[in-house]
């Protein structure tokens, strides 16, 4: 039987999702109430500039006061799209502190401060849902919460940002250079103005961290994942990714120890061979490849950002959340039991792609083997062309240690011979 009081939300921010939150809220409002057992109501919606036109959006529920909204008393569910850590976080523990559950977008935030905000969510009886803050329309967050719970999650392997896989996905189908794809990119409405956050890994690492802690439960903080860019990616590294039979992502990698005592989490751009996966993943698309003990090789994809896919995903936390408001409980809330330590970026072992311009002459490749050997560095394979005295040597090696990588290449440079050091990327997901 369903109740007939309503449950009331709250929207903070009405934006691109907050808009479609709003939308699909009143469209399909019977199947919603039907679907949890208690109409919803929206009963105020913040935003920043009042003035402005919200086509379906009854102009009296409209609000600059946010803080007023969330401390009403009355209200059960927070919805907040506004991003950002204030005054985003403020809003939230507010909201906690006079009896609302909350549903968030907010990945920075999460990444940042979710060991605080799940801790406030606990002591007052409350939900925290986030699964919007991630790959956008895909359910992530509840499987490896939820469906995975039993299970050992051992790796987490994805494309977790639409606008840099567009860029790349770009650079490698048309030979492009980096700017001219970013360019397209911003022209399409896939890149911001001001792309820093998507192409230098900011965005990507924010997700990596809740990915992490979520799948090792254990804390994983932004400050832990190590982050490196794109943008010194060229249509020369795709070149050379091809003749390997790979193609370059920028992918966020949660990986736990061989011995199971520790964890990384890192964002960085990597070839990936064509037979994985994520290597046919396109345009703005994300996936993530999830490997567990039991469960094996799973893969989520779908498209993982814009208005309806994050309001479909804040609808199925806000459904969820309202089910346990009815029912008097609360769902899975944080689980950092497991404490695992964060190994630093040179702990990471993985195989390595390094170009060197170098001189063309006898004796250069036995001094780089020599350099690779010295710091316990295992060659897989060379290539090396050239004329004129000057040549391109490609060396892609055996598993390594980051921190020993590194030590060769500073030991590279430093031969007369090695002119410099044309690119070095990862290779994953062998």
């Amino acid at each position: 039987m369903m109740r007939t009081r309503p449950l009331k939300v709250a929207l903070l921010g009405c934006g691109v999702v907050g808009s479609e939150v709003a939308r699909i809220m009143t469209t399909h409002a019977d199947d919603l109430a039907a679907r949890i057992g208690a109409p919803v109501e929206l009963a105020g919606v913040a935003v920043r500039r009042p003035s402005k036109v919200r086509e379906g959006i009854d102009p009296a529920l409209v609000t600059t006061d946010a803080t007023a909204l969330v401390k009403r008393g009355d209200i059960d569910v927070v919805v907040e799209v506004i991003g950002g850590i204030e005054p985003a976080r403020t809003l939230i523990t507010t909201a906690f502190e006079h009896g609302a559950s909350v549903v968030s977008a907010n990945k920075a935030l999460l990444a940042q401060d979710g060991e605080a905000l799940h801790a406030a969510a606990l002591d007052h009886d409350a939900d925290l849902y986030y699964e919007a803050a991630v790959a956008g329309a895909i359910p992530l967050i509840r499987p490896l919460r939820e469906s995975l719970a039993g299970d050992k999650v051992n790796r987490v392997l994805g494309i977790v940002n639409g606008t840099t896989n567009f860029i790349l996905d770009k650079m490698d189908s048309t030979g492009a250079g980096y700017q001219e794809a970013l360019d397209e990119a911003t022209a399409l409405g896939y890149a911001e103005a001001d792309p820093t956050a998507d192409v230098e890994g900011f965005d990507a690492a924010a997700k990596a961290a809740i990915l992490a802690g979520i799948a090792f439960h254990t804390r994983v903080r932004l400050d832990d994942v190590y982050r490196e860019g794109m943008t010194e990616v060229t249509a020369a590294d795709f070149a050379s990714a091809k003749e390997m039979g790979c193609t370059i992502k920028l992918l966020a990698i949660c990986e736990r120890a061989a011995d199971g005592q520790s964890v990384t989490a890192r964002v960085h751009p990597a070839m990936i061979p064509l037979t994985h996966p994520l290597a046919s993943v396109r345009g703005a698309y994300n996936a993530v490849f999830v490997e567990a003990e039991a469960a094996g090789q799973l893969m989520f994809y779908g498209p993982g950002a814009g208005g309806s896919p994050t309001a479909s995903a804040v609808l199925g936390d806000l459904v969820a959340v309202c089910r346990n408001r009815l029912g008097g409980a609360t769902g899975p809330g944080d689980s950092a039991y497991a404490k695992l330590p964060v190994s630093p970026m040179g702990d990471v072992v993985t195989r390595y792609h390094i170009s060197l311009d170098v001189a063309d002459k006898p004796g250069v490749l036995a001094q780089v083997a020599t350099v690779f050997a010295e710091h316990g560095v295992s060659i897989d394979t060379v290539r090396q062309s050239g004329k004129d005295g000057e040549a391109s040597l490609v060396v892609v090696t055996h598993r390594a240690a980051d921190a020993a990588l590194t030590g060769t290449v500073d030991a590279l440079r430093q031969l007369d011979t090695v002119r410099g050091v044309a690119s070095i990327m990862r290779v994953e997901g062998e």
